[in-house]
């Protein structure tokens, strides 16, 4: 694991950890530690990783979205969200933010999520695109739209965490066995198929960039 300081665009310390791969309940349980615990003053943080192959099931996921058994686990969660599959090749970024302290509310922090998102793939000349009611970034593959990055969050006395999934260039088959994000057939893609070939640490650190700059713009003094 790796931890940076950087100062936010807004003014705000940030803490940035490249925590490499790491199992997902103990994250998961470290990042509610870590908000259950925080001060007023404490930094906020972005926790970079990826995780073996396992579905996550947010607080209103419905099981009927599990359409088969492959062996994977299924992990019940408390972010907000249906279900969607993390795996290696797989970048989550994971964002431990004091809304209140940033005078953010929830929905203007998913937009800002996506937009950095959304910067990100354009800094490769990929275009991408939200969709109203389907939190995410999606791009136009042939004549559809693919979903390339997931969000769901967790707002806990006014801090966040959870964050998002961006897929760089992992195996796409176990998502054919889920309702990706609760819609039956929802097409899912990668960085890779999209011709971004980049290494991941370029991919982590523009990805930072772009969320320092969206959300440090967003925030009110």
């Amino acid at each position: 694991m790796t931890a940076a300081r950087l100062r936010c665009a807004s003014g705000e310390p940030w803490l940035i950890r490249r925590l490499g791969p790491t199992d997902y309940v103990p994250t998961w349980r470290a990042m509610q530690a870590f908000t259950d615990t925080r001060g007023p003053e404490t930094a906020d943080e972005i926790w970079l990783t990826e995780h073996p192959p396992i579905y996550t099931l947010g607080l209103a996921g419905r099981y009927q979205h599990l359409l088969r058994d492959n062996g994977i686990p299924v992990q019940k969660v408390d972010r907000g969200g249906q279900v969607t599959y993390h795996g290696p090749g797989q970048l989550l970024a994971y964002l431990m933010i004091d809304i209140h302290r940033r005078r953010l509310g929830v929905r203007q922090l998913v937009q800002t999520i996506e937009s950095a998102v959304i910067q990100l793939l354009d800094s490769y000349g990929v275009a991408a695109t939200v969709r109203s009611g389907a939190p995410g970034v999606y791009v136009q593959q042939g004549d559809r739209e693919a979903k390339i990055a997931a969000l769901g969050l967790r707002i806990r006395s006014g801090r966040s965490y959870h964050g998002l999934a961006l897929n760089i260039d992992m195996d796409l088959a176990p998502f054919a066995d889920i309702d990706p994000c609760g819609y039956r057939g929802l097409a899912v893609t990668r960085l890779r198929d999209v011709g971004i070939d980049a290494p991941r640490a370029e991919i982590e650190s523009r990805l930072v960039a772009a969320l320092d700059a969206a959300i440090g713009a967003a925030s009110k003094p």
